[in-house]
């Protein structure tokens, strides 16, 4: 991942109903990175972005504030929920003004909300559930405390930059396969769906750090997905270790927080890295917990989806490169891990033969991780409705230069301003823009969207002329996009 030293980066989640009266302004902090800093610089830095909600709120009443810069700063903000605001705040350095793109800064707070949604539920039902916001301030603090752990390195926060221009948060990177392996598939996904017996369950099947199917709807499926790459799959685990040296001193214990809104307390720290591991039998638990009650136990995290409404158990089942995430609804088992055990039995005893069948088959047909290099390209495809990405693969990207990828995430940058103002102006019709850009190293840099789709591009030892760049372009629209950016 490229980053940027960013020592002044600060990260808050505030209620604009809390501390309305004089003297209780500390009432409407939920959350602040970095935890040791004053309380009057938070109650500063509050009152700052706050009054920037309000005030832009006057002239666009409709739209959200997103970005404000000031010459010492960005401040990059997200509406999470009703009134609930989080807010990244970066100080500016020589280098990072130009390499720090807010489109990919917002997507940090978006992630990090969705995937705190997912284990907690709505930050204000927990404020609704215990208006004291003990509740809420202790799970924020505990979850975003993990995620932040990804982009920290000693006591630096440290954010993606213009080496991430090839790079999409929020999207899904799914994996293509024949029609053969997809038949095999369909079957697991048969075998999977019935492990409660007239109880539909649902799926998800991932090979490496690719998605190959899921019964969920895309907001669920993108939500899960993330929460696998950060943490579940056997590319995730096996990194735990390598990265624990750089946690030590980095989590803040908060103390006991009452059990977690699910019910399951191993997911006050599902982001902790450190307590994720792969048992004999195959299934991905966090550490044992002790109680008296239990004894000595795994607790199975129940997470909350959005589309089906409804609270589900998450089991996690690895072969070799495939990882399964079962998903059994809450609802349909009284006697919780009894339960649970009872699944987990019925998956190894009627779907280990499709599994092991699907595993071969993908392993087969695998390209490793230059799968999907175009040669001669290096490019990220984007379709935000479906919420998928493709992209050159990571060690390509970093062939190209310093100037090729300023550029790049320059125009990036452009174009997020431009689908800003035509969301804005028509919310319900896709612009079309196309843009070539010769660098300052003769490299083409190349940006279109088309209905909704986006290709963005960066070509380097290419020809004099735009004619070169278009050509390019239509070469592997026909090719690999089925002619989706094509000029025909």
């Amino acid at each position: 991942m490229g980053l940027s030293s960013t020592d002044g980066a600060q990260l808050c989640v505030f209620d604009l109903r809390r501390g309305q009266q004089e003297g209780q302004e500390l009432d409407k902090i939920l959350f602040f990175h970095p935890t040791d800093c004053p309380i009057l610089l938070q109650l500063s830095v509050i009152g700052l972005c706050e009054g920037i909600i309000t005030f832009t709120r006057i002239f666009s009443p409709e739209d959200d504030c997103e970005v404000i810069e000031s010459d010492r700063h960005s401040h990059v903000f997200y509406q999470a929920e009703t009134d609930i605001w989080m807010v990244l705040v970066v100080e500016k350095t020589k280098d990072s003004e130009s390499t720090l793109r807010c489109a990919a800064l917002q997507g940090i707070l978006k992630e990090s909300h969705s995937l705190f949604t997912m284990f907690h539920g709505p930050i204000r039902s927990l404020l609704d559930r215990k208006p004291s916001a003990e509740l809420a301030r202790g799970h924020l603090h505990t979850f975003i405390t993990d995620y932040l752990s990804d982009f920290t390195v000693g006591k630096k926060l440290q954010l993606p930059t213009y080496r991430d221009s090839l790079k999409e948060r929020g999207t899904v990177q799914m994996l293509t396969v024949s029609r053969e392996v997809a038949l095999e598939v369909q079957s697991l996904a048969t075998v999977l769906g019935s492990c409660l017996g007239n109880v539909a369950c649902q799926s998800i099947v991932l090979f490496e750090d690719l998605l190959v199917s899921t019964t969920l709807s895309p907001d669920d499926t993108l939500n899960l997905y993330t929460y696998a790459i950060l943490r579940l799959t056997p590319r995730a685990l096996s990194n735990a270790n390598s990265w624990s040296y750089l946690r030590k001193g980095v989590y803040v214990n908060a103390g006991s927080t009452s059990s977690s809104s699910n019910g399951a307390a191993t997911a006050e720290r599902p982001l902790q890295r450190e307590k994720l591991s792969k048992g004999k039998d195959g299934f991905v638990a966090a550490e044992f917990a002790t109680t008296e009650v239990r004894g000595a136990v795994p607790l199975t995290p129940i997470l909350w989806f959005q589309q089906a409404e409804e609270r589900m158990y998450l089991c996690v089942y690895q072969h070799k490169s495939l990882t399964i995430l079962l998903l059994i609804p809450a609802s349909s088992l009284i006697n919780g891990e009894e339960g649970i055990a009872h699944v987990k039995r019925h998956l190894l005893e009627n779907a280990s033969e499709n599994i092991v069948m699907v595993e071969q088959k993908l392993a087969r047909g695998w390209g490793g991780e230059n799968a999907y290099h175009v040669g001669g390209y290096r490019y990220l495809l984007v379709d935000p409705d479906r919420k998928i990405s493709r992209a050159s693969p990571p060690g390509k990207v970093t062939t190209l230069s310093k100037d090729s990828l300023l550029a790049l995430n320059r125009l990036r940058e452009e174009m997020d301003l431009e689908k800003s103002r035509a969301k804005r102006s028509d919310p319900t019709r896709d612009k079309d823009f196309e843009v070539c850009i010769r660098a300052k190293n003769n490299a083409w840099v190349i940006a279109k969207i088309t209905r909704g789709r986006e290709l963005y591009m960066a070509l380097e030892k290419g020809g004099e002329t735009l004619l070169y760049a278009s050509t390019a372009v239509e070469k592997f629209s026909n090719r690999y996009c089925e002619g989706a950016f094509s000029t025909d």
